[in-house]
């Protein structure tokens, strides 16, 4: 494994400085997806899509998982969603092409502003059928009062898993997916968006019989209305990043569990290292609680990571949540840099199918409990804010198991800034099968206490750009 190293920049007089991140807390925190660019036109990564999520499980409620990124021509949007009855409209209509199971997703090319959709915002309307056929798809443009058929060229490609489609039994089904691809000149955009920040929402639509009604849609983010376009998430395309002022390092501020007296919790949610093994999928899966081992007071100890592509596996997706509580930094000191660091003990599946797998760090902007914490009523993201590539284990690892590092600069000084503990995510964006990521958490006994989800902030006080002064290399 290679070793992590974190760099600070040599700062020297009349050097240009990057620009600098300005973290400031804001009142109704806007939820936003850092799309990663793929590269040339007609390139998509699906793993390294930036992933996020919205929905429950339940037998009347559907959950996606969605997977955004862009390349030199088209935005790319996977939508994968557990749902038990898979149902289409066999002679579709653009009158009622979200009367079943669809999904629609809205953008606005000068961003998420607006009592009303303009000419800059577009809605597509994707109906889940057997094939790409056209009449399953329609686009819409704003009037700046509300919403026209447009005559756009984008690409949708849906797919599903289960018995068969249309059908009323209630064992066979686990989900489906739709792939939109849309083209930046088809919207008037001219080259690629590189640094651009978007308007972006989506409507989950669900039908669970021939018959109907439709039922209730999901919204992400769940309060946006349709028509007001100030309400939807944002869309930036380039990961974030940050950059310190100039500093001279001072010291480094270490968080983990235990450690000085503080308290980081951390909890699991999803199928764990059993894929929801003895639980009904639709009425219990969504709600198990991995806080103690069943009849036992005993805490978890570790967590799994986990996702593919496979939607008819989605029992053994497997998502990460803890919370670091900030310490306080000397008066007038500088945040430099911070380092989010877990020990890797153990992978999913046949060792010689285990592949890499990209965990994405993404904040979350609410409270939890860890004794009650559930996948559906964990968190969403508000934005994706780090990644890294794991190696899968494959042979005998000894504890406190292997470091990976995160580069959690970026969230931990929008969170120094508004007074918050940093609040995460993990996740990833899988395709593959084998994997899961086995961790281990805040509450393996203090035995392994190395093994401790860890937080690292390298702190300094402030120079002037036009001071010379040299800040060693840092070796973690």
């Amino acid at each position: 494994m290679k070793r992590c190293l974190m760099l600070i920049p040599l700062l020297i007089a009349g050097l240009a400085m990057p620009p600098v991140v300005r973290a400031e807390p804001v009142a109704a925190p806007v939820r936003v997806v850092n799309a990663p660019y793929f590269g040339p036109a007609g390139t998509t990564k699906f793993v390294e899509g930036a992933i996020f999520w919205f929905g429950r499980v339940t037998p009347n409620e559907n959950y996606a998982d969605v997977r955004i990124g862009y390349n030199e021509a088209h935005l790319w949007v996977y939508i994968a969603v557990f749902d038990q009855w898979l149902w289409y409209d066999e002679t579709p209509s653009a009158g009622d092409l979200a009367q079943w199971d669809a999904v629609t997703l809205f953008l606005k090319t000068d961003g998420n502003t607006g009592a009303a959709p303009n000419a800059n915002a577009y809605r597509f309307v994707a109906q889940l059928s057997g094939d790409a056929d056209p009449r399953y798809r329609l686009a819409f443009r704003g009037t700046g009062s509300g919403w026209q058929a447009a005559s756009i060229a984008f690409e949708t490609q849906p797919g599903w898993r289960g018995d068969r489609l249309n059908d009323n039994t209630d064992t066979g089904d686990r989900g489906w997916a739709m792939t939109f691809r849309i083209p930046f000149a088809a919207l008037g955009i001219a080259g690629t968006p590189h640094g651009q920040r978007w308007g972006i929402a989506m409507r989950l639509h669900d039908r669970d019989g021939a018959g109907g009604p439709p039922l209730a849609d999901k919204f992400w983010p769940e309060a946006m209305s349709p028509d007001r376009p100030a309400t939807w998430a944002q869309l930036h395309f380039g990961l974030p990043s940050y950059a310190p002022p100039p500093a001279a390092v001072r010291g480094v501020a270490t968080v983990y569990h235990k450690y000085r007296g503080v308290n980081v919790p951390d909890g699991a949610v999803g199928g764990y290292a059993t894929c929801g093994d003895g639980m009904d999928f639709w009425t219990e899966w969504g709600q198990r609680v991995y806080y103690t081992f069943p009849n036992s007071n005993e805490e978890y100890g570790d967590f799994n990571i986990q996702n593919q592509a496979d939607i008819a596996d989605w029992p053994c997706f497997s998502k990460y949540y803890v919370t670091f509580p900030l310490p306080a930094l000397p008066p007038g000191a500088v945040m430099i840099s911070a380092t989010l660091t877990l020990h890797l003990f153990g992978s999913a599946g046949d060792p010689s199918q285990r592949p890499d797998s990209l965990i994405q760090v993404l904040t979350v902007n609410e409270d939890w409990n860890e004794a009650t914490l559930n996948w559906n009523n964990a968190p969403l993201a508000l934005e994706n804010v780090s990644r890294t590539w794991v190696q899968p284990v494959r042979g005998n690892v000894n504890f406190p198991g292997i470091p990976y590092r995160w580069d959690v600069s970026y969230a931990v000084a929008k969170a120094y800034a508004a007074g918050q503990p940093l609040r995460l995510a993990m996740y990833s964006a899988d395709s593959e099968y084998h994997t899961g990521k086995y961790f281990v958490s805040s509450d393996t006994g203090d035995w392994n206490e190395a093994g401790r989800p860890r937080l690292d902030i390298a702190y300094g006080e402030a120079i002037s750009v036009s001071a010379r002064a040299f800040v060693p290399l840092v070796r973690r």
